[in-house]
């Protein structure tokens, strides 16, 4: 059998997505709060505020987790519920909210995997010192994964530290799409390298307090395919690798930039603030297990090789920026060989299998894939029923990626979907769904938030079953 007996068979969510509640129980504002209600930053002005009601809700959708025979659960914790301005004073009712979760998932004999940061940052720090661009945020974010070690770590064996770096960074910073909505890519290399101190000090402190845990980031990874094999497409390959994936994981598993990153940053007029004390930290900081969030592979080409056109979506917020400094090293293009979502993504399940080689072949570290799924649109019938064989049909082929990668010699510790519920989408709102469980509501309504179980919901239930013998 590809899967190991304790295989994790799980799925994911994260706070902002889920929760609801935004102000009641002493939690404070995060930055999704307030970026949120600004007319225009989401597509229609949707929000999180009240999302799915999984604050109250928890306890019926671990229910039908139960239902499932979910083996894992990744979700997040709302950094500003725990502690409402980012640090000082603990909000209880929030640690204890948490413990509940945490609880009920054990109970019902589901892991619990928790998640430190996934993107929520407290409003408070934002305004104090800009969040993640100050240096300050590695003292006060060391100091909150601390709170939680404490808190959860004899109950909770697998953490993930930072979801995304990649993500939050690229378009916080750099494509405006996310909080604080900036394009600048100096300012964008200045953040990561912040979060990677941030992310070094949580794991060196875990060892203290879980000793007996494992830990990592979780990397959202694409492989790169170069458009043709002409070497100015190979080349511009080589060097999205190096600035779109090496550049976050070189640092996790090896605790160091490469002369390469550096030098390809220095060629495009970005200089790396790295002083010696910084080397000294991620040296000291290896995970134990590599995360990844996989949903599409990416192609490049030259910007003058460069043809297709870019491609204007109506469903969904997109980045206005333009001319960035990595244009003359590599560009995106359309992959003539694969299929795309109604929001634009490819859907490579081969490039699952790719990935989990490459990774293996570079780092020698277990892989824990935290994210895998389909956005699409679904259809309640009036018999309540909701028939997604194309999410069934995506999953099953990634599901084999998966099998296909072990039985090529990679460590895979589980597998979790994104998402068990359907939730707030970032830059979608509510018509993007991901779930095994569809939530009556959309961007006009809440409803009665009543959850109805999907055809993908029976399907993952007998793979599971079948530790993925039967998908």
């Amino acid at each position: 059998m590809a899967f190991q007996k304790d295989f994790l068979w799980g799925s994911a969510s994260a706070a902002y997505q889920i929760e609801g509640a935004a102000n009641i129980d002493g939690k404070g504002p995060s930055i999704w709060d307030i970026y949120s209600n600004i007319p225009g930053n989401t597509f229609k002005n949707t929000t999180g505020e009240v999302a799915i009601d999984f604050y109250h809700k928890f306890e019926e959708d671990i229910a039908l987790m139960k239902e499932m025979g979910l083996k894992a659960y990744r979700f997040s914790v709302s950094w500003p519920r725990v502690l409402p301005k980012g640090k000082g004073e603990v909000n209880a009712k929030g640690i204890e909210f948490y413990h509940k979760v945490i609880d009920t998932l054990i109970d019902n004999g589901i892991e619990p995997i928790l998640t430190v940061y996934h993107w929520d940052l407290p409003q408070a720090l934002q305004d104090e010192y800009a969040g993640w661009e100050s240096r300050e945020i590695i003292k006060d974010f060391t100091n909150y994964c601390i709170l939680l070690y404490k808190e959860y770590g004899d109950k909770v064996k697998h953490w993930v530290t930072l979801n995304e770096q990649n993500i939050f960074t690229t378009l916080g910073y750099l494509l405006a799409l996310h909080p604080p909505k900036v394009m600048d890519f100096q300012r964008f290399i200045n953040v990561n390298h912040i979060a990677n101190l941030a992310n070094a000090a949580a794991i060196k402190e875990f060892r203290k307090y879980v000793p007996n845990g494992l830990v990592g980031p979780s990397f959202a990874y694409s492989p790169i395919y170069a458009k043709s094999e002409h070497p100015e497409d190979v080349l511009a390959m080589e060097n999205a690798v190096e600035l779109q994936n090496y550049l976050w994981m070189d640092v996790y598993a090896n605790g160091e930039y490469s002369p390469l990153h550096i030098n390809l940053l220095k060629k495009i007029g970005i200089n790396l603030d790295l002083r010696d004390e910084d080397i000294e930290l991620l040296k000291d900081s290896r995970p134990d297990f590599m995360g990844v969030n996989y949903y599409q592979s990416t192609t490049v080409t030259t910007r003058e090789r460069k043809q297709d056109e870019e491609e204007k979506l109506t469903n969904t917020v997109q980045s206005e920026a333009k001319n960035l400094p990595t244009d003359k090293l590599f560009v995106n293009c359309k992959n003539a060989h694969a299929k795309y979502t109604d929001w634009g993504w490819t859907i490579d399940p081969i490039g699952l299998q790719v990935s989990i080689r490459r990774i293996t072949s570079r780092y020698n570290l277990p892989i824990l894939i935290t994210e895998n799924g389909l956005g699409a649109y679904d259809t309640l019938e009036e018999n309540g029923e909701i028939h997604d064989e194309y999410r069934i049909n995506y999953l099953k082929e990634h599901v084999e990626a998966i099998k296909s990668a072990i039985e090529d010699g990679a460590e895979v510790l589980g597998y979790c979907t994104w998402s068990f519920q359907d939730l707030f989408s970032w830059l979608n709102g509510y018509a993007k769904r991901y779930g095994f469980v569809y939530v009556d509501r959309d961007e006009e309504s809440e409803k009665e938030l009543k959850r109805y179980k999907k055809d993908s919901f029976y399907w993952y239930k007998n793979v599971i079953e079948s530790n993925g013998e039967k998908i």
